[in-house]
């Protein structure tokens, strides 16, 4: 879910290219779960090789990573690693809403609703046994190095933004904002024509950029205070929130009383709630352990054996893809040597 502070929040709009040679943190997890989602055939079903095994993330992040590379980004996908114990409800209420959209798909399909079925087959999402590995394994193929956080990935990934080791993090969630990120990328692996749900028409989706420090000073609060405002109006670690409170009422209150416990509408659901140990998580998170990111070389053959003889992609399109990235990186290269 993530906290939803969309109408307190104005990026500015952008392009992928506007990023190019600055290191990126991609919450991982937020990349893989769209490919999911959005990578599926008519009636909603992944993409899957001929045992069955499904394809739609390393074809979702293949896809996207060359084309990152060939427009001279550099990459850096951050891995969730234990989750705090506090997201235990969040994750029950994913899971139900999991197993609802798998009664409401199945029965579009015995329907023979096509529209019906893809919308529901998206809301199943879910992240499957070997993934993660795969993941991995394509990314390394692909030279570009992965992080895996000791908790949640985009607090490694703000982490990240605050040592210089990457210029912004990248997710769709705003939770990177209260994790203490320096700038944000919304639309960063989704940016491209997107379907209207229920509407036969499409509209173009590019990244936004976020300067954490522009929009606090712009909304008149501290790093502290949206944290506060978070939990006003729901986190993933207290994922209802305070009764009644959105994002401007959250607002309005913390810049007249200033901190949670100085407002005194709230005082009866805050001695219910562990307000103290949800604003550590956010303000002081386990960092990763690292100190320089690592690039590798494209592994061409080991990407070619990996997605088409062992996932069944179609080698030809593996080829086409990597010619055009390794055709922009020497564009590139020759275009820098005219400097010298």
């Amino acid at each position: 879910m993530g906290v939803n502070i969309k109408d307190l929040v104005s990026g500015e709009k952008t392009s992928v290219e506007a990023f190019a040679s600055k290191v990126i943190a991609i919450d991982a997890y937020n990349a893989i779960y769209q490919f999911l989602a959005s990578i599926r055939g008519p009636d909603g079903a992944h993409l899957t090789d001929s045992k069955g095994r499904v394809t739609s993330h390393l074809s979702g992040l293949f896809n996207r990573s060359a084309s990152f590379l060939a427009a001279g980004i550099r990459p850096v996908y951050v891995f969730d690693g234990k989750a705090p114990s506090l997201k235990s409800a969040e994750v029950e209420r994913r899971r139900q809403i999991k197993m609802d959209a798998t009664v409401r798909y199945e029965r579009a399909l015995q329907e023979g609703d096509m529209e019906g079925a893809r919308k529901y087959a998206q809301q199943t999402t879910t992240m499957q046994d070997g993934m993660v590995g795969d993941a991995k394994r394509l990314l390394g193929l692909l030279g570009i190095p992965c992080v895996d956080a000791p908790s949640e990935g985009e607090a490694a990934a703000a982490y990240m933004t605050r040592a210089g080791l990457a210029y912004a993090s990248a997710s769709q969630d705003f939770d990177s904002i209260l994790f203490g990120a320096k700038r944000l990328i919304r639309n960063f692996t989704n940016s491209g024509r997107r379907k209207i749900p229920n509407r036969n028409a499409y509209v173009n989706v590019v990244p936004e950029i976020i300067d954490t420090k522009k929009m606090f000073d712009a909304l008149g609060v501290t790093h502290e205070q949206i944290v506060d405002m978070g939990i006003l109006i729901g986190t993933d670690f207290n994922p209802s929130g305070f009764t009644r409170i959105g994002p401007k009422t959250a607002l309005k209150l913390i810049k007249r009383h200033g901190r949670l416990e100085e407002i005194p509408s709230i005082r009866d659901q805050l001695d219910q709630t562990d307000y103290k140990s949800i604003r550590k998580i956010f303000l002081e998170p386990e960092a990763p352990e690292i100190d320089n990111i690592k690039f590798g070389a494209l592994d061409r053959k080991g990407v070619s054996e990996y997605l088409a003889g062992e996932m069944d992609f179609s080698d030809d399109r593996i080829q086409i893809t990597l010619n055009r990235l390794e055709g922009a990186q020497e564009r590139r290269s020759q275009s820098l040597d005219k400097w010298f």
